[in-house]
């Protein structure tokens, strides 16, 4: 028994990208310190040669695919949702440099990813179930955007970038560049990034129409981050976003968007050894407000005219306090955020005589948080540490509208307009290194509160399955319990890791059909309310491989492959089926290719949610990319071919069963200086 139990921990693991420490998490005063073992993904940073080995100039949301936990449910050619372990982005808590930012999309259309670009991003920190609820009640767990800045120097520096992008599948244009100055006193980073593209092409396939209507889209970006040191142990920094984006179309969709707009700003003063045996207290107040207009005008045919604006605003802190005693690394976030979220409907019938149309699909919900996160990273010896986390928080919702209240009473003539609740979460984590192994062992359990579409969101058409979905103030948290084990090996050419991690989710929280109540949009099949099914299981699993025969060459395989079930025989919709990539590539002399095969069987669809049986697919791509050095410059110039053979295919988050992107060709030119 005791064999099988072993051959189990080694099978199943939680996800192991990479060993990066968290440096904020559990600053360290010796090397032989324990140390989170979270997955990094290096996004811009130079050092890491990932502006030779990727696709420097593609979204973020290409980066974010590379990990085994995340998947991207794509409506379009722009702003792709994240899911992380087979779960939608309700379940999730996502953040940029810390700070909680919310959609002010229905349908989902501005991801928090979309509001950042990769050229000022350094990494994507993403944990899973519990050790991502340090922000919030989470299920699935959290992605953290950590931006790209110069910091301070001891001597004088300035450096920059300038880089231009084209892609021919969708006559895509990327311009940009970035400066950054740093000294002993201060720095400050600043980037810019142009993006403009026309429809995209799918495929060849026989009787198919190529181009994919309303995929065009147009963005702006600019980023700043400036800090400025106060003595030896206290420095401040103020850090700027702002990103537009217009004439965004969504094949997956029966609406475009004009406009994609938002403002974050936050305020950091971070404190070195402020106190014995504490390393490092950081504070941050930040704000951000986002604007979202959905619009109809270019469609040829619609049923009836309508504009769905959005908008949401919110201000929130965090206060991290890090430190050691003897043999314990622990840290303390106490965080809040208050959030304002709204949003319209408004339809304009074809008789000029008849009255527009008016309701809120979000009835001007605020949502107050406040919460206290702890950890404690013991080293019980030289191979075996013993990870503990846990907190809780106060989650308070209040419907401000006294029309939306209104509206949703007729459905719940009961209904309060407040509601508070209390989330929960603690978790823990066994490492033991053995020799060139590390195997982890981990349990956790947390809950999370309805989101405002699940909780108070009224009409709100999902044209995945045709059906208006109408909020449920009355839902109760959905709760988790989840597991997982981790195994991985390293030698200097060879390395191999193989995950799983299994969530049991109470309450679990989707749309199911309620007789009696006509839908609004004239098309839809009728009404799903949100309920609670008893229960609802998700597994994961992945195993990654990377082989380096030869100084210069390099042969790695990914293998993923997800499982959902709920009570009540519901099959989970948008749940990965088995996937994998192989790849090899060449680097010598600052000349670098690769070429790569990636896949996927057919999935296991969800007919309740309309979800369409994608059959199972292979595509080829290559890459090549040379780097020139020019005095104390860098020249980088980068060539790539997408789906190489016009492969037709789409895959089981392509909403609405819209084509994947055909053969593309890219370019991107990037000079350092």
């Amino acid at each position: 028994m005791r064999q099988l139990f072993l051959l189990i921990c080694i099978f199943f693991s939680v996800n192991f990208y990479a060993q990066t420490p968290d440096s904020l998490a559990f600053p360290s005063i010796d090397s032989i310190s324990p140390q989170e073992l979270n997955e990094i993904i290096i996004i811009g940073n130079p050092a890491a040669n990932t502006l030779k080995k990727d696709k420097a100039l593609g979204s973020l949301d290409s980066y974010l695919e590379k990990s085994n936990s995340v998947n991207m449910v794509k409506r379009g050619a722009y702003a792709w949702e994240p899911m992380i372990n087979g779960m939608s982005t309700e379940r999730s808590v996502i953040t940029i440099d810390g700070m909680r930012i919310f959609n002010a999309c229905t349908d989902k259309m501005d991801p928090i990813t979309s509001y950042v670009e990769n050229t000022n991003l350094s990494s994507a920190k993403i944990t899973d179930g519990q050790s991502g609820a340090e922000f919030g009640g989470t299920i699935a767990g959290s992605i953290d955007l950590i931006r790209k800045k110069s910091g301070f120097q001891i001597k004088p520096e300035f450096g920059g970038s300038a880089f231009a992008g084209f892609e021919s599948n969708n006559n895509q244009q990327i311009y940009g560049t970035s400066l950054n100055y740093s000294a002993p006193k201060y720095f400050i980073d600043v980037d810019f990034t142009f993006r403009d593209a026309d429809n995209y092409k799918a495929g060849h396939k026989s009787g198919e129409k190529k181009e994919v209507d309303f995929s065009q889209f147009r963005k702006y970006n600019t980023s700043a981050i400036a800090g400025f040191k106060l003595n030896a142990k206290q420095e401040i920094e103020a850090s700027l976003i702002y990103d537009k984006a217009t004439d965004v179309g969504y094949p997956g969709l029966p609406m475009d968007v004009s406009l994609a707009e938002a403002l974050i700003a936050s305020v950091q003063h971070r404190y070195k050894n402020p106190f014995k045996h504490f390393n490092l207290w950081e504070t941050k107040a930040y704000f951000n407000t986002i604007t979202h207009v959905m619009d109809d005008t270019p469609r040829p045919i619609v049923p009836i005219r309508m504009d769905m604006p959005g908008w949401s605003k919110t201000q929130g802190f965090y206060s991290k306090l890090s430190g050691r005693y003897n043999n314990h690394a622990f840290k303390a976030t106490l965080s809040g955020y208050r959030n304002n979220s709204i949003a319209e409907m408004i339809m304009y019938p074809e008789d000029p005589d008849e009255k527009d149309m008016y309701m809120l699909t979000w009835p001007d919900v605020n949502t107050l948080y406040s919460g206290l996160s702890l950890a404690d990273n013991i080293s019980l010896n030289a191979d075996l540490s013993l990870l503990i986390e846990a907190g809780i928080g106060i989650h308070h919702n209040k419907i401000r509208s006294k029309s939306g209240l209104s509206s949703l009473q007729i459905y719940y003539p009961d209904l309060s307009p407040t509601k508070t609740r209390i989330l929960k979460n603690l978790s823990t984590r066994l490492s033991y290194f053995q020799g060139n192994f590390l195997h982890e062992i981990g349990m956790g359990y947390g809950d999370r509160a309805p989101s405002v579409s699940e909780g108070y969101g009224f009409y709100l058409l999902n044209i995945n399955d045709n059906y208006d979905y109408i909020g449920n103030p009355n839902l109760k948290n959905e709760k988790s319990i989840n597991f997982d084990f981790s195994s991985s090996y390293e030698i200097q050419n060879f390395s191999a890791k193989i995950k799983a991690n299994y969530f049991y989710i109470l309450d679990y929280i989707i749309g199911k059909p309620r007789l009696g109540i006509p839908p609004m949009n004239i098309t839809a099949n009728g009404i799903k309310v949100y309920e609670q099914l008893n229960h609802a299981s998700i597994l994961n699993t992945s195993l990654g491989m990377n082989y380096s025969p030869f100084l210069d060459w390099n042969f790695s395989a990914d293998f993923s492959y997800r499982y959902g079930q709920g009570a009540k025989n519901t099959i989970l919709p948008l749940i990965q089926p088995f996937t994998y990539k192989l790849s090899g590539s060449f680097e010598k002399h600052g000349f670098f290719t690769e070429i790569s095969v990636e896949g996927s069987m057919k999935n296991r669809n969800s007919l309740e949610f309309g979800e369409i049986q994608k059959p199972a697919y292979a595509i080829a791509n290559i890459a090549l990319s040379k780097d020139f050095a020019i005095k104390n410059s860098q020249f980088i110039a980068k060539l790539g071919v997408q789906n190489l053979f016009d492969h037709y295919y789409s895959t089981f988050d392509d909403w609405f069963g819209i084509p994947k992107m055909g053969r593309n060709i890219y370019t991107n030119l990037i000079f350092k200086f």
